[in-house]
């Protein structure tokens, strides 16, 4: 393997001036850097990018920890794909840490990108709390974003989504086209999104004097599985209702799917509405509504925002996000319209 000595004798320099052209650090002139680079591109050589990252103090990564239970679904192809191609677009290298099933699993991942250095994190949390991610944000130096998750102390360093306000109006949409009787598919009860996106339903039914009826929610796992079996629950039980709401878009099309099973026509006996407004939800048959939470928006924010603090640049305030809600033929008019 051929080392920066031999790069330097090939291109008719000394060491340091090659190390210098390598680390971006004192000036070089624009020839030399040109013979400096045909050199290592003759000679194959490749620089120890541990010792560099040790000598600069930077790596050019950033680092992202996700929780393996989200990996399977369309929502965070999204989010990774918008990551990667934003962090490439910087100059950077993405580091995946999987945050596993536990909130100290969830730190274990994020020291272990702090152990690589990586210049700069984001955390797509599922299990810490809001008090431990602003204790985390506060003893690292390296910046540190949060995604989807509202903070109380660090309020600059989280961009996040309202999932609460924006099923609430999802449910008033509803409510405002005749339905009363509006059943509710969660997702898992462990996921702050989750719940949020329960308690707007129950917001939405309040504030208009409708009751809150618990043999109309049933509870998914953010799956189409999970989906299909919640319609079939809800048969089972003998409810009637116009509406569904289901906590994600994969649960609404496996909702679809058991209710044309079950010869209740979509949306003339049932409107559904999802969330996300993932990339297949205009292609279902009916095409399905849903409620558009901006992952591209709030991923590019987050990343613009960790590189302005890498600059030495400094925030100091808080993000949100609204969801939008695409209507689509999955919806129509209820029984008291």
């Amino acid at each position: 393997m051929a080392t920066m000595l031999e790069v330097a004798k090939r291109a008719g320099v000394s060491k340091a001036t090659v190390s210098r052209v390598l680390t971006g650090k004192g000036y070089v002139g624009e020839e030399t850097k040109a013979r400096v680079f045909q050199a290592i591109a003759e000679s194959g050589y490749r620089p120890n990018l541990l010792a560099r990252s040790l000598a600069s103090n930077k790596t050019q990564t950033l680092g992202l920890v996700v929780t393996n239970t989200l990996y399977h679904g369309v929502y965070f192809s999204e989010l990774l794909s918008h990551a990667a191609r934003m962090t490439e677009d910087k100059g950077r290298q993405l580091l995946l840490a999987d945050g596993k099933h536990s909130a100290e699993e969830e730190r274990q991942a994020i020291q272990y990108l702090l152990d690589l250095r990586c210049d700069a994190i984001i955390i797509y949390p599922r299990f810490l709390s809001v008090d431990e991610l602003d204790e985390i944000i506060q003893n690292h130096s390296q910046p540190i974003m949060v995604l989807n998750r509202r903070l109380r102390k660090n309020s600059s360093h989280c961009v996040y989504s309202d999932q609460k306000a924006s099923s609430q109006s999802a449910v008033l949409q509803l409510i405002a086209q005749g339905h009363r009787e509006i059943a509710f598919i969660t997702g898992s009860l462990d996921s702050p999104t989750g719940i949020e996106r329960l308690s707007g339903y129950k917001d939405a039914l309040t504030q208009q004097h409708i009751p809150v009826r618990n043999e109309l929610i049933v509870e998914g796992k953010w799956t189409p599985l999970s989906g299909a079996m919640g319609v079939r629950e809800l048969l089972s039980r003998g409810v009637s209702f116009s509406a569904l709401v289901a906590s994600n878009d994969d649960m609404a099309i496996g909702a679809i799917k058991q209710l044309h099973d079950s010869k209740i026509a979509v949306p003339q006996q049932v409107s559904i509405i999802g969330f996300d407004d993932i990339a297949m939800a205009p292609f279902t048959v009916p095409a399905l509504s849903s409620v558009k939470i901006p992952v591209t928006e709030m991923v590019k924010e987050t990343i613009d925002r960790l590189i302005f603090m890498l600059d030495g640049g400094d925030f100091n305030y808080q993000q949100t996000f609204p969801g939008e809600l695409m209507l689509r033929d999955s919806l129509s008019a209820g029984p008291y319209a």
